[in-house]
């Protein structure tokens, strides 16, 4: 009886490629929704009647959920099976789309960018485990980089693209456009996708109370930094309360993924030195790519006065050369090791941190 995987190796390169596409698409709108409504955040405010400081929650309540979902895929992917996990994630992801653009008020549009985020944001690692299953060699080097430019395009074009759709028509489309992606990607990826099996034995036995302390750790971890310029960090007595549960409920997840026979995260693959100091630079670049994103159109938008299509074609150059740099990355690494890529890329990345601008040139720019 073939499993899945014989399965999954008999199909042609073609149908591989076009499901892993799919797959892509889904991780493509799961990454713009993160920064599209950056860009229009004062038109969402003014049609919901909120301040600046209740219509930030429209970004925050998104990623505090995605941030919780995204350690879990893992798990749930070998519960309910990859293509079933990324087929729910997509109608989930949909339906709470619908709902934001028919949202009420601000309290109705916070709690249905949370149901987004959460539903939407298996959809992001889940396309890795399809990319080392479908390619082998040099192959998974080029759908890696695909990944990774799609990655850094999408929050980079949500600006440009919830600008222009703002501008054009209203800010209810920044999430109806995803109606038709998202329900191609639900419909299509059970068609094609045959990665692993189901196995819902796990669920007897499974790290629940890890998921908890996890949820805790990165919700309240959330919070503190959205929230703690705000309040004066920890002169405010809820910033030092959720401080200090993100901190001991951290420690207390790192303990028992360490020692409990089946976590939830199995964080005893960071002894293995590759994949440690790979996370590291994962997170250090993720820091400066996804820092300049969120705080670059609250900048233009507040500070300068752009309006919602000048912020977004402001930040879309960011991430257009990263894609277009693929076929050149690609013919790289066929002929270098690709630590020296790494170690040649990081500099190179660094330069495109922004110069701070003087108290003279501001002075003269208005």
């Amino acid at each position: 009886m073939n499993t899945a995987a014989d399965q999954t190796a008999e199909l042609p390169l073609r149908t591989k490629v076009f499901a892993f596409a799919v797959m892509c698409v889904g991780l493509f709108i799961a990454l713009l929704d993160i920064q599209i409504v950056s860009a229009s955040l004062a038109d969402i405010g003014g049609g919901l009647s909120a301040s600046h400081d209740e219509v930030a929650w429209v970004q925050t309540s998104y990623l505090i959920a995605e941030i919780i979902v995204i350690p879990l895929s893992g798990w749930l992917s070998r519960v309910m099976s990859t293509r079933w996990l990324f087929s729910i994630s997509a109608i989930g992801f949909t339906a709470a789309s619908l709902l934001c653009g028919w949202a009420w008020d601000i309290r109705s549009m916070i709690i249905f960018r949370a149901l987004q985020g959460f539903l939407g944001g298996s959809m992001i690692p889940t396309v890795f485990t399809s990319a080392f299953f479908y390619f082998k060699g040099h192959q998974r080097v080029v759908a890696a980089a695909v990944i990774g430019a799609l990655a850094s395009l999408a929050p980079t074009l949500g600006p440009t693209v919830g600008g222009w759709i703002t501008d054009h028509s209203s800010w209810h489309w920044l999430f109806f456009i995803n109606l038709v992606p998202g329900t191609f990607v639900a419909v299509v990826v059970p068609l094609l996708v045959r990665i692993d099996q189901a196995d819902f034995s796990l669920l007897r036995g499974a790290d629940y109370i890890g998921m908890l302390l996890m949820g805790v750790c990165l919700g309240c971890l959330e919070y503190t930094l959205e929230e703690g310029p705000r309040w004066n960090w920890f002169e405010d007595r809820v910033i030092l309360t959720t401080a200090w549960v993100s901190v001991l409920s951290g420690l207390a997840f790192v303990w028992r993924g360490l020692n409990f026979k089946n976590p939830i995260v199995e964080l005893r693959a960071l002894t293995d030195l590759n994949f440690a100091l790979g996370c590291l630079f994962s997170f250090v670049g993720g820091v400066g790519i996804f820092a300049t994103i969120y705080l670059t159109p609250l900048f233009l938008g507040r500070v300068q006065g752009y309006s919602a299509l000048q912020i977004g074609l402001a930040v879309f150059s960011t991430g257009v050369f990263q894609l277009l740099a693929i076929p050149f990355y690609a013919m790289l690494a066929k002929r270098f090791d690709l630590r020296w890529l790494l170690m040649f890329g990081l500099p190179g990345w660094n330069s495109r941190a922004p110069r701070p601008v003087s108290r003279a040139r501001r002075c003269c720019r208005i």
